[in-house]
């Protein structure tokens, strides 16, 4: 009788092998999303003087478009993430794509600031959703000893999206005819990618416990989770169904005030001092056109990739306390060395974009961990769009600051958000390396 197994394959490694490109396919399609997110905003940079010229913006217009993204993760990450707690993470995360792509489209055609701003804002709808979809999604199904790793993947991509997209607009724009709708559009084809890479994903399992749909749950842990401890792990899942108003129990409110506020106060220095690299830099002697816009960047890259291999090894807490108490002192030392030489405050910058890229990694990590199953797409949701706020203001308010306060002042009230957010997570932030995602949730809730 001839022996079938060396036919057909041993069937254990066939089924970890299968586990293995699914988890492969998820991760692409997760860090395909935050690579847009970043990509949609480095890319705007680049154009804005051919869009402004062509569209004869006023400088309210262009604020706006460039803000527009921003406006519309605060309104679809809290939206996404009621939906997705409410009809199930796997529709949600289709629908969001299937907008970007949509919206994105639209953006070869526009001939009106209006229009502009309307696709702009409704591609940052999609990546709201994506926020308070997308994490909860991946944390539901990556195994424990790798969740903060592959979490983590995310926020390389993202950063990446950023750097490469000022790089390929920067190019095209210096040295090549192309319309700056193309530019903008080109987003367009990694979003198409993306989306037929998501059809046929299957829905969370824990979710799916937690709606009461046992038998589909455990199929299709089963077929997809690595370990039985994790499949146990969903049985031990709540069948409640969570509401808002739960984010600011007794039970949970530690957990919506950390994850919000620190993610607040990790992205609104970053975000006022990528935007305008080149601007902070020139009023310390330095700039530098390309140089200012990708510097600080491709540091901060380098730290989220570092920061992705230790996660799991060195724990949550190592890689978001002590580098927030660093960035905090960092740019309080840069406005307080009034005559410090342009090289020293060259120096202090990238320290700066390095610690800081550091614990924003965790931003990545945190929400889909801290939050239980029934209140996770909310939970998250709600903190993006609080972060998007500090995104916001810090965005808006450092030209201002930097032209009526100075740059010194400017940099100590960037120094003092740190320095709440370093306190805040020196108070709260959990350590939650190794547990299964119901401990981790579970044990930041009292």
């Amino acid at each position: 009788m001839k022996d079938t197994k060396n036919l057909v394959g041993d069937p254990v490694q066939a089924t970890a092998a299968f586990k293995r490109r699914f988890m492969y396919r998820m991760v692409f399609v997760l860090a395909g999303g935050m690579f847009l997110d970043g990509y949609i905003l480095g890319i705007f940079g680049p154009v804005t003087g051919s869009m402004t010229e062509d569209l004869d913006l006023s400088t309210l217009w262009e604020g706006l478009i460039a803000a527009g993204p921003l406006f519309g993760i605060l309104l679809g990450s809290p939206i996404g993430g009621w939906a997705g707690d409410k009809f199930g993470r796997k529709p949600l995360f289709l629908i969001d794509m299937s907008l970007f792509v949509v919206a994105s489209g639209v953006q070869f055609f526009v001939d009106s600031p209006e229009l502009l701003f309307a696709v702009r804002f409704a591609m940052g709808v999609a990546i709201g959703v994506e926020y308070s979809v997308g994490w909860p999604l991946m944390s539901e199904f990556a195994p424990a000893r790798l969740r903060g790793r592959l979490l983590g993947l995310t926020l390389v991509a993202w950063y990446a999206g950023f750097m490469l997209a000022f790089l390929f607009g920067y190019l095209l724009e210096q040295f090549t005819a192309v319309d700056w709708r193309v530019i903008l559009g080109s987003s367009t084809l990694i979003a198409v990618v993306l989306f037929v890479f998501r059809i046929g994903l299957p829905e969370s399992p824990r979710w799916l416990w937690n709606q009461g749909r046992r038998d589909e749950a455990m199929a299709v842990a089963h077929k997809y989770m690595e370990s039985p401890d994790e499949m146990a792990d969903v049985q031990r899942e709540d069948t409640k169904h969570g509401t808002f108003s739960m984010l600011f129990s007794r039970q949970y409110w530690r957990s919506t005030l950390f994850v919000s506020m620190f993610w607040f106060c990790g992205v609104a220095p970053y975000f006022a001092i990528a935007t305008f690299a080149d601007s902070v830099l020139s009023g310390y002697g330095l700039g530098g056109g390309l140089a200012g816009g990708v510097g600080l960047s491709a540091v901060a890259l380098v730290a989220v990739i570092i920061t992705v291999l230790l996660v799991d090894k060195a724990g949550r807490r190592a890689m978001t306390v002590p580098p927030q108490w660093a960035a905090a002192v960092v740019l309080a030392v840069i406005g307080l060395w009034g005559g410090a030489p342009p090289l020293a405050v060259l120096i202090l910058f990238l320290v700066f974009s390095f610690v800081n890229a550091m614990y924003n990694t965790l931003t990545g990590i945190y929400p889909g961990e801290v939050f239980p199953t029934e209140i996770r797409g909310i939970g998250t949701g709600f903190a993006a769009a609080v972060s998007r706020v500090g995104a916001g203001l810090g965005t808006f308010l450092l030209p201002w600051s930097m032209v009526n306060l100075g740059s010194a002042t400017t940099m100590l009230i960037a120094s003092g958000v740190a320095f709440v957010g370093a306190g805040l997570s020196q108070w709260l932030a959990p350590e939650t390396k190794g547990k299964s995602l119901t401990e981790a949730a579970a044990g930041f809730s009292h």
